[in-house]
């Protein structure tokens, strides 16, 4: 229990709910359901309890065997919560629509079925008045949820945040006069602490929601060995992409709005010489 508390107290909040728990049930449901419980078993609880308990009891002490599980666990446990933010790396590289090369005959493909699909939101918002009048109110109110999120030029990009971030890096060079990829870093280092706090946490809610969506993978890969593995990941996913676009939205809105702050503020007066 002290060694509890005490890795509570030196672990940060962000870093242990989004990946050291995580990966504990993980490598959990994995030992418990995939390698005990099985298909077969799928839903025997009290074999599930014999296995905990088997794996908690210490008779006499730690034994050799014992020391030997219990380090394997925990290499399990780390080797999770350090694997998935790679993982989730990649997916939020995806996300944004920087495609690695090889990828790039599938983007152009997802990018011209996007072409295909998009509608202009003047459009759509025709079409929802004509759904509405029709008396077909769900399509009017589908409508009205796609017009809101679509973006008023042809999609560019093989991913809806892709087009969003690069709407957001052209109105910020037009309204600014700035290239956010070349003022960036220097934008950090530059902002204030609340600007600066402000863009950490929003780019901090990308990448929990990169890594919802990784654990979501991990768990739905899980059910082949543990079905209800699959049914968490099945149903984490569409949560964690609902996370991922309001990141998206939230993270442009802070950029636009901090890159207008300090285009805005007047330049500091040079110190008198003596």
């Amino acid at each position: 229990m002290e060694l509890l508390v005490e890795l509570q107290k030196r672990i940060p909040d962000g870093w242990f709910l989004r990946r050291l728990l995580p990966a504990t049930l993980f490598v959990m449901a994995a030992v418990v359901g995939g390698g005990q419980l099985g298909q077969r078993h799928w839903n025997d609880l009290g074999l599930a309890r014999e296995s905990i308990a088997d794996g908690l009891r210490l008779s006499g002490g730690l034994s050799a065997d014992g020391v030997a599980s219990l380090v394997l666990v925990a290499v399990a446990i780390l080797a999770a919560a350090f694997t998935v933010p790679l993982a989730a790396g990649a997916i939020g590289a995806l996300a944004s629509g920087a495609w690695p090369w090889w990828l790039m005959p599938l983007a152009r493909r997802v990018t011209a079925w996007r072409v295909r699909r998009w509608a202009h939101p003047d459009e759509l918002g025709r079409q929802s008045v004509r759904a509405r009048a029709a008396g077909h109110h769900l399509r009017a109110d589908r409508l009205d949820a796609r017009r809101a999120r679509t973006e008023h030029t042809a999609p560019g990009s093989p991913t809806w945040s892709g087009d969003r971030l690069r709407a957001t890096e052209a109105r910020v060079a037009r309204e600014t006069g700035t290239e956010i990829a070349s003022e960036w870093t220097k934008l950090l280092l530059a902002a204030d602490d609340v600007p600066r706090a402000a863009l950490s946490e929003t780019r901090a809610a990308y990448d929990a929601a990169c890594e919802a969506l990784a654990w979501s993978a991990a768990f739905t890969i899980l059910g082949a060995w543990w079905w209800p593995a699959a049914a968490v990941g099945v149903l984490l996913w569409p949560a964690g992409w609902l996370s991922l676009r309001r990141a998206v939205e939230a993270l442009c809105r802070t950029t636009e709005a901090v890159f207008a702050l300090t285009a805005t503020d007047p330049p500091s007066a040079p110190a008198p010489t003596p």
